[in-house]
């Protein structure tokens, strides 16, 4: 049968938020693979755990390939993790999992913290139905394209921001959708945690000239109008 590829999630913040469960996949696992291994091992570091790593990540998703359909053939299990959250959301791992499956072996989530949960539970909109978009692009054309699609999206939207961007995005949403409710999570988990709700100009308001600093998710309110099929 060979042996299985698990996805396992980790801590986005705090470090108390890793399951017992993941501990054990990553301990015994007999090959561990993660976005950045400086990263990884402090995580390691902490739980008194000592592994040797091989980087996964973007630029090498696909080369990494070959080693581990090797220790997946060998009845080997395989943990993949990311710098935070569960690997493959906005972050590597999609290839690989496909490519697995492909080779007729098993991949199995180990879940656990994950940032777009958090900020929609949080968030106080609905969360019964919603879609999740991703990084806000760059390329004007296409950053006018995502903003035209939260505007008319029919489900709560949810979607990463760099703090660079953030000042730029709340100005371009308050000329699209200065009425609609908008909470932005900022360093969810850790101890500067920093939940703003409000309308888009509302919270643009309370944000002010503060540099924005951490991790960013926004959490928009549906379409009023339900014009879309987002």
């Amino acid at each position: 049968m060979g042996g299985t590829l698990y996805l396992v999630a980790t801590p986005i913040g705090n470090l108390e938020d890793l399951t017992f469960r993941a501990l054990r996949v990553i301990r015994d696992s007999g090959l561990l693979l993660c976005e950045d291994t400086r990263h990884t091992r402090k995580l390691l570091q902490a739980y008194g755990i000592s592994r040797s790593l091989v980087s996964l990540h973007k630029f090498n998703e696909r080369s990494r390939e070959g080693m581990v359909m090797s220790a997946l053939a060998e009845g080997r299990t395989v943990a993949l993790v990311s710098d935070a959250g569960s690997p493959a959301i906005s972050d590597p791992g999609s290839r690989l999992v496909a490519a697995v499956w492909g080779h007729g072996y098993r991949a199995e989530s180990v879940p656990g913290p994950c940032s777009v949960v958090a900020a929609l539970t949080a968030s106080g909109l609905p969360a019964d139905s919603f879609v999740f978009l991703g990084f806000v692009p760059v390329k004007r054309g296409q950053r006018s394209r995502f903003v035209e699609a939260i505007a008319s999206a029919t489900r709560t939207v949810v979607f990463f921001e760099s703090p660079y961007r953030v000042e730029k995005l709340l100005e371009e949403l308050s000329n699209r959708i200065a009425d609609r409710s908008l909470v932005i999570c900022r360093e969810l988990t850790k101890r500067y945690e920093q939940v703003v709700r409000g309308t888009v100009a509302e919270v643009r308001s309370v944000l002010g000239d503060r540099k924005p600093r951490g991790e960013y998710v926004f959490v928009v309110e549906e379409s009023r109008g339900k014009v879309d099929s987002l």
